[in-house]
C-alpha cells in the first residue's frame, strides 16, 4: 500500500467523521489514531516513521497548564503544541514564549481550549 493511498484514505475518514460530529475534536483525533494504527500494520518501517511524524503534528493542540500547590499557582499557555510525560512523574512542554517547562504531575491540571 503506497503512502499516497494511506494519506487519501486517512484524510477521507477524518473528513467523514468531522461531518458526523463537528464539535468533537478529541474524538476525531482518537479515531484518526486508530485508523492510522490499523494502516501501519502493513507498512515498512520507513513508512511507519513518516506517518508517525505526521500523527505527532496532527496531535498538537492548544492547552492551558496550571500547577497549584498550596499558595503557589503557575499557569502556562501552550499554542499548537503538546504536553508529554514519562514514568518519572513529570509533564514536559514548551510554553508560548518557547521556554521548556517541567512540572510534577501531582497538582497539575491540563485543559484543552
Amino acid at each position: 500500500m503506497s503512502l499516497t493511498t494511506l494519506n487519501v484514505s486517512f484524510t477521507l475518514s477524518m473528513l467523514y467523521f468531522s461531518t458526523l460530529f463537528p464539535n468533537s475534536n478529541t474524538i476525531m483525533k482518537l479515531l484518526s489514531l486508530l485508523v492510522l494504527l490499523a494502516l501501519l500494520t502493513g507498512c515498512t518501517q520507513d513508512k511507519q516513521n513518516q506517518l508517525s511524524r505526521k500523527l505527532i503534528e496532527f496531535l498538537d493542540g492548544n492547552y492551558l497548564v496550571t500547577y497549584a500547590n498550596g499558595s503557589v499557582t503557575k499557569t502556562w499557555t501552550i499554542k499548537n503544541g503538546k504536553v508529554t510525560t514519562t514514568d518519572k512523574g513529570y509533564y514536559y512542554f514548551w510554553d508560548e514564549k518557547k521556554h521548556y517547562i517541567q512540572v510534577p504531575i501531582e497538582n497539575t491540571f491540563i485543559e484543552e481550549f
